[in-house]
């Protein structure tokens, strides 16, 4: 039984009628165990069938130019071109992509980047045996879909500050073991104004010390490893 929430969709380019036909999927993960569990998901049901296998964003984009899925299975962290930035320039050229984020990844600012960016759904892979058939069925009839943890993540932060474009340099500075002087250079900006970010980072993350506000910033999504 899936425990994501779920979004009707009404009608539209954005929610295209299904039909009764075969789903057919493309997935996309640099692991390709990971895609051999999918295949093996995906080997007992009559109405899915994998179309095409992708190792990276790049390579995304063009099975999809080539063979038009109905659901795309998009990893985030890839090399060359990120999940991301894929699922950007799919739903960018095929505004009606039906693609769900396949992540380990629960942040909030991550999830949110994701639908923003025309994810239709985000699941969480160690939730794939529970949940990923009846998320595809969801997607594919026009649904929305966000796992439990996903959602709680949302909610919990709804409220926060967000940190200005300036602030996630600095806190990306920060993560990568440089204090204010060596930032204040790489910026091109005073030791105060550095200083000065430094204290509404910690201010808007409730975080303890700077370790502690890097560590914040990489379980949310606001910076990247």
């Amino acid at each position: 039984m899936v425990t994501s929430l779920t979004f009707g969709e009404q009608g539209g380019a954005e929610a295209m009628t299904t039909g009764l036909g075969t789903i057919r999927i493309l997935a996309v993960d640099d692991h390709s165990i990971f895609r051999q569990g999918i295949v093996g998901l995906l080997a007992d049901q009559p109405d899915m069938q994998l179309v095409a296998e992708a190792s990276n964003g790049r390579e995304a984009i063009q099975q999809f130019r080539s063979h038009h899925p109905d659901i795309t299975l998009m990893d985030l962290q890839m090399p060359e071109t990120n999940g991301l930035d894929a699922v950007m320039a799919i739903r960018g050229e095929f505004p009606e992509a039906r693609i769900i984020v396949l992540t380990t990844y629960t942040g909030d600012v991550q999830v949110l980047r994701a639908l923003k960016a025309g994810a239709r759904a985000y699941l969480l892979k160690n939730l794939l045996h529970k949940e990923l058939l009846d998320t595809i069925r969801a997607v594919h009839a026009g649904k929305r879909v966000l796992s439990a943890e996903a959602s709680f993540e949302l909610a919990e932060h709804a409220t926060d500050d967000a940190l200005t474009p300036a602030e996630v340099d600095v806190l990306r500075l920060i993560a990568a073991g440089n204090g204010n002087k060596q930032i204040a250079e790489q910026l091109s900006v005073t030791v105060e104004t550095v200083k000065g970010r430094v204290k509404n980072i910690l201010s808007k993350l409730s975080a303890n010390d700077r370790t502690h506000a890097a560590t914040i910033g990489l379980k949310r999504g606001i910076i990247e490893s």
